[in-house]
């Protein structure tokens, strides 16, 4: 199903994440749409990075409820909540291009298990504009035969509290999980 994404995508902005760029609160793609849990709920993603004494590891997925991020994906992340809280990690937010009651209902399977972490926190967010995908050009226009709309392709950037991105995990084919597994990221950071 997902081969016909591994060709040249086209994408929409000319900004990407690089090692030493800022996500600040000042940042708009921050938070203009990112939500959690409802639309009730604005979020700065700035501002929560800056809420934490070390780092925090931003996982973009291509859509909640999709095999690999469900199955394989965020599963992955929640199994070695250890293992990145001893490599300085202090939270993990998972982003993603849907709507805030579609990202709850996903936090909520997700979590199921164990909902308050004790390891560390991860959160689940909207970006129900796609403004933070935008931003760090992971949208893909690709994605739009899948999940009716542009969507933003897996990735994992991790920040310090000061917001300044230190290592950035992109998958080449937008939808593979291999360099932005858990294990891979644990590996490298």
């Amino acid at each position: 199903m997902f081969k016909a994404l591994t060709r040249q995508s086209q994408f929409i902005s000319k900004r990407t994440f690089k090692v030493g760029d800022k996500l600040t609160s000042k940042t708009p793609a921050l938070s203009n749409g990112i939500f959690e849990d409802s639309p009730g709920n604005a979020i700065n993603l700035g501002e929560e990075i800056s809420k934490v004494g070390g780092k925090t590891i931003i996982v973009q997925l291509p859509g909640s409820f999709s095999p690999a991020c469900t199955l394989t994906h965020v599963p992955g992340y929640l199994s070695k909540l250890n293992e990145f809280k001893n490599k300085g990690i202090d939270q993990i937010f998972i982003t993603t291009v849907n709507d805030p009651f579609v990202t709850k209902a996903f936090k909520d399977l997700q979590l199921k298990l164990d909902p308050k972490t004790t390891e560390i926190p991860v959160r689940v967010f909207s970006d129900s504009k796609g403004e933070f995908a935008k931003f760090g050009d992971l949208l893909f226009e690709d994605s739009i035969k899948f999940f009716g709309n542009i969507r933003g392709y897996r990735a994992a950037i991790v920040v310090d509290n000061k917001g300044e991105v230190l290592k950035t995990f992109d998958e080449p084919d937008k939808v593979g999980v291999a360099e932005t597994s858990a294990e891979n990221v644990l590996k490298n950071i």
